[in-house]
């Protein structure tokens, strides 16, 4: 098959499993055009089968913002036309679906398939702000297929956009071999001293992500091990945090490591992962850290217990339970068994549910699915009344 797949370029989960899909597709044989700005972070380079066409936005005194979802349309079509794509699989609804729909229309009467893959924050935050409210409804509509990520995530879209769609689930998925071969090195134990225990939080740094209270509860830890963390990620709240260790006079023992591609290097060592979201659709940062025999200690939200199962392979807590999730840690750090019993459930759980090889599988079936029906006018291949 011939694939156009668009992202969001940045750390967050819909861009790394749309690039870790491009390879894994490009690998077995599919031809893949991945489509956005700029290099995705997990992006490690193209090949015979997998190309990056980017997208290029001009700079006009008429626009004040620069209409990146046009842009990106008419790459789309450029690149459908001289590619001869058979589908779009779209990341993120907002704008790549809206995007791919356009396309879609100016390539009539050829026909190509849209399929969209909703990630989270494109429907619990874009998509329930009413200035994009209407236009995420209309992406959902009329894509030919759409997917999400965990079933919590399917039922906030049904709940809040209320369109009565047929709405898949394909969970997040990991390469297993990609974090057993990293087992043996030094991982996070590079960043702390003997005798240290690491935790560990990745993420983009908005709000959602609480990040203070990563720095919380790491204060609270420090009260009864010893221990650093390590913060890997960049965004809108990492100046805020930098400046709240200093505060609880725990800069010293904490290191910003910014953008880090490789999370496996990173997490591989590490002895527990830290993640209070205020919302996750999925959590795939968490099930790296499984993947890497890490326990995760997590907020009990959104697609998260569907990831992290609680007093197995790690602990779930309500948001906002610094406490909670700070004595967790405590436990995990002293119970040397207990912390190692759930690294290894983690692993085991990582790669029977959620191994890229079944994942990949069902989403190559989802586009022959895709191709070999026809659409229903105006409202997608699998609308329902």
């Amino acid at each position: 098959m011939r694939i156009g797949i668009s992202c969001h370029p940045t750390m967050g989960g819909s861009g790394v499993i749309a690039t870790e899909l491009a390879r894994a597709l490009a690998e077995g044989g599919d031809e893949i055009n991945l489509l956005s700005y700029a290099l995705p972070a997990r992006w490690s380079g193209g090949g015979q089968r997998l190309f990056f066409p980017p997208v290029t936005v001009g700079q006009y005194p008429l626009f004040e913002y620069p209409p990146y979802s046009l842009a990106l349309a008419t790459k789309m079509v450029d690149v459908a036309r001289h590619h001869q794509l058979d589908l779009l699989h779209v990341h993120y609804a907002v704008p790549n679906a809206i995007s791919a729909i356009l396309a879609r229309e100016i390539l009539l009467p050829d026909p190509i398939r849209v399929i969209t893959t909703l990630h989270g924050t494109d429907v619990t935050l874009v998509g329930n702000d009413p200035s994009y409210l209407e236009t995420t409804r209309l992406a959902i509509q009329r894509s030919d297929c759409v997917t999400a990520v965990s079933e919590a995530l399917r039922e906030a879209t049904l709940e809040q956009l209320g369109n009565g769609r047929e709405i898949r689930v394909l969970p997040n998925f990991i390469d297993p071999q990609r974090y057993l071969d990293v087992k043996e090195r030094g991982g996070a134990r590079v960043w702390g001293e003997e005798g240290e225990r690491i935790i560990v939080h990745i993420s983009n740094f908005r709000r959602v992500k609480r990040v203070l209270d990563v720095v919380r509860i790491f204060e609270l830890v420090s009260r009864d091990q010893k221990v650093r963390l390590l913060l890997a990620g960049e965004g809108p709240e990492l100046a805020r945090t930098e400046q709240f260790c200093r505060e609880l006079d725990v800069r010293d023992r904490v290191v910003f490591l910014g953008t880090v591609s490789d999370v496996e290097e990173l997490l591989s060592g590490a002895d527990v992962f830290l993640l209070p979201s205020e919302t996750e659709s999925f959590g795939l940062a968490a099930l790296e850290a499984l993947s890497c025999e890490v326990p995760v200690v997590a907020s009990r939200i959104g697609g998260l217990p569907e990831v992290v199962e609680d007093g197995v392979t790690g602990f779930l807590r309500p948001v906002g339970d610094v406490e909670g999730m700070a004595e967790a840690i405590c436990r995990l750090l002293r119970e040397e068994d207990l912390r190692r019993g759930m690294g290894r459930r983690g692993r085991s759980s990582a790669t029977e549910r959620f191994s890229r090889e079944d994942i990949v599988k069902q989403y190559r079936e989802l586009y022959q699915e895709a191709l070999a029906r026809e659409p229903e006018a105006g409202n997608g291949m699998f609308a329902r009344s």
